[in-house]
């Protein structure tokens, strides 16, 4: 994959379940926290407040008021899509056209096409399971548009209904295309970018030109634009630079003043009112020209990853980008300064959520991939503004979040455990770990009836914390945690650990305690112990399982796991194991977690929306709401189910939609 694709995100979340924000009926509602990654932008010529914006995970939104405030539009082939193009008709607003990619399965992709703004959508046969990676649309004719995928290049010249290939088939370099612009004033001539080099036909595909005079011979061209006004004048962005040609690609010139580490340059895009004003969007932030290109400055901060550039047609100062992990990001004044820009903008990969045990208003979310954009978040108004509380972090994902009795945080990361104190500003590393060395030394002196005396003598060895940590386990006296190095333990409140590897296996995803019972479990086995994890045994799971998520006690003798494979019971302490089916899905478990409050287990799935419940320690499963969304886990709050998504955030049932338990106020985790 050339492009590099991030998906979604941990987050921590904090809404007020009381506010009248969340008492309307209806379907599942997405609270955010708003922001995460954006791939593509649009704007419709004859209303450009009007946008559309494109994810990497088939999901579309539209804004009506010039990308201010979002609303999701359609989802678009599988969750695994990337909607890396847009493009709307310039004299039929409401025919559009979306090309799209998958990423699990890279050989397939598709063009979509609605007719009436959005309500429905096809997907164009003639194109159907190609990977498509760019798109354009002819500036004089909106019925022809050029697509490129990995076999090749193709036109339409009726709108999608039919297509040709324009370049040679089987061909051993015109594929692979990235990048795709057609001349304004000649539909005939068409520039494609290629995972090496580019190509050029000015005959509409009859015969080709390789374009690469001036160019490094290894370059992978994401992006190629023509000048609106002077066709001759083309840009074209590669995995070593930018450059520039003033002959129509016959000859191109690396541009200057941009450095090397920025020069992964995504996408270019001129103006539309002014040819001198070209942007630059790259792995390490924005560049802009005002000269056609002689001088580069740069107008964002490194930490930015720019995926698509949108210029308003009326106003060049006002300026849109789609970003990886800071979702889109806005200035009005030419790039000089810029705001996020994400209301009702959702796409987090959310991995905790949890109510403040103290204020039944505040709620945190966790989240992964987001790096300085991520971490925790909060909110004390029901969702409706979020602020992230994640310094000291520096950017690591949190797996784990937890609340200890006395309101301090503990979050999980990919580095270590980390402590915030209530009310405090930043967060502490607590990952000193204590390993014990005891050694027996027979003195010299001999006791009255001939035997040496003994002398025991105990060293502490410390180390740090710098595991993978998937799981926390806080009660009052004892903190337990799943790490990638072992099961850890403390008994002082996080400040030293103890633990490690158990009967030799260390890479633990969960853990589970309940009075002197504890359950650990790693991607294939679940290990019991009885006495607070002095001693273990090995519980006899299924071989053929390979993936467990997580792990629940329901009672001192009934656990469960949620795994790829299914989600498994054991009756007898995790001495036997069965897959319990009986109303729950075979396959695709993300989650299982008990409800003391409703004494019940609960079950989630990312192959379906629906929360499932049983009150029988997991032997028969009934189906609850269904909340629309793929989901990773779920959590009583507020006497409603609260869910965590892969990447769509937090979502919250509807106050007037049972959750089949009374609604006692109070949250799980």
């Amino acid at each position: 994959m050339k492009r590099k694709v991030l998906r979604t995100g941990l987050l921590i979340l904090a809404i007020s379940f009381l506010s009248t924000a969340l008492l309307a009926s209806g379907p599942w509602q997405v609270v955010g926290p708003d922001g995460g990654d954006a791939r593509s932008l649009a704007y419709d010529a004859h209303n450009p407040d009007h946008i559309l914006l494109g994810t990497s995970t088939g999901q579309m939104f539209s804004s009506d008021d010039a990308g201010r405030t979002w609303s999701r539009l359609a989802r678009l082939g599988g969750d695994d899509y990337v909607l890396d193009h847009i493009s709307i008709d310039h004299q039929d607003p409401k025919r559009i056209y979306v090309s799209a990619w998958s990423v699990s399965s890279q050989q397939i992709g598709e063009i979509f096409r609605t007719r009436d703004g959005g309500r429905t959508w096809d997907a164009l046969p003639a194109m159907h399971g190609k990977s498509i990676r760019a798109m354009a649309m002819y500036k004089a004719d909106s019925r022809i548009l050029v697509a490129g995928a990995l076999d090749g290049v193709y036109r339409t010249k009726n709108g999608g209904d039919t297509w040709e290939r324009l370049s040679p088939a089987n061909s051993s370099e015109i594929k692979n295309i990235e990048s795709i612009a057609v001349d304004p004033k000649d539909p005939n001539t068409v520039y494609a970018g290629t995972w090496h080099l580019a190509w050029k036909t000015t005959d509409g595909g009859a015969t080709w030109q390789h374009i690469n005079k001036g160019m490094i011979d290894d370059s992978d061209v994401f992006s190629v634009i023509v000048d609106h006004d002077n066709p001759s004048v083309v840009f074209a962005s590669a995995c070593s630079g930018i450059y520039k040609s003033e002959t129509s690609g016959n000859l191109f010139s690396k541009i200057q003043g941009i450095p090397f580490s920025a020069r992964r340059t995504r996408v270019l895009k001129q103006d539309p009112t002014n040819e001198n004003i070209v942007y630059a969007g790259t792995t390490e932030g924005l560049w802009k020209t005002t000269d056609l290109g002689k001088v580069w400055k740069h107008v964002s901060t490194s930490e930015v990853v720019v995926n698509d550039v949108l210029i308003d047609p009326r106003d060049s100062n006002r300026v849109l980008l789609a970003t990886d992990r800071s979702g889109v990001m806005a200035s009005a004044d030419g790039a000089a300064t810029w705001t996020p820009s994400n209301k009702g903008y959702a796409h987090r990969y959310v991995s905790a959520i949890l109510a403040d045990s103290k204020d039944v208003n505040t709620l945190y979310v966790s989240v992964v991939n987001d790096r300085e954009y991520g971490g925790v978040f909060y909110s004390h108004d029901a969702g409706q503004h979020w602020l992230q509380k994640a310094t000291g972090l520096g950017g690591k994902d949190v797996f784990a979040l937890k609340q200890a009795v006395n309101g301090t945080l503990i979050a999980g990361t990919n580095h270590g455990i980390y402590s915030l104190e209530r009310n405090g500003s930043t967060w502490r590393p607590m990952n000193v770990v204590v390993v014990e060395h005891t050694a027996v030394e027979r003195t010299s002196k001999v006791a009255r009836k001939g035997s040496r005396k003994a002398v025991t003598h105990t060293t502490y060895e410390k180390s740090q914390l710098d595991a993978r940590v998937n799981d926390l386990e806080i009660g009052s006296s004892r903190w337990l945690a799943a790490t990638s190095s072992g099961v850890f333990s403390s008994t002082d409140q996080g400040k030293m650990w103890k633990g490690g590897q158990v009967l030799g296996q260390k890479d633990f995803v969960s853990v589970r305690a309940s009075g002197s019972m504890v359950l650990a479990a790693t991607r294939s086995s679940v290990l019991v112990s009885n006495d607070s994890g002095a001693t273990w045994k090995q519980g006899g799971l299924p071989t053929y399982v390979v993936s467990i998520r997580s792990a629940a006690i329901a009672s001192d003798s009934q656990f469960m796991v949620a795994s790829r494979e299914g989600a498994f019971r054991s009756a007898d302490g995790g001495v036997t194991w069965e897959q319990a089916g009986n109303g729950l899905p075979s396959k695709d478990i993300t989650s299982v977690s008990f409800d003391a409050t409703h004494k019940r287990l609960l079950a989630t799935s990312d192959a379906t929306g629906v929360v499932f419940e049983s009150r029988d320690g997991g032997r028969s499963w009934q189906r609850g709401p269904d909340s629309g969304f793929p989901l990773r886990r779920v959590s009583v709050i507020g006497g409603r189910f609260v869910g965590a998504t892969p990447f769509d955030g937090v979502v919250v049932q509807p106050e007037n939609e049972s959750i089949s338990a009374a609604a006692n106020v109070g949250g799980m985790e």
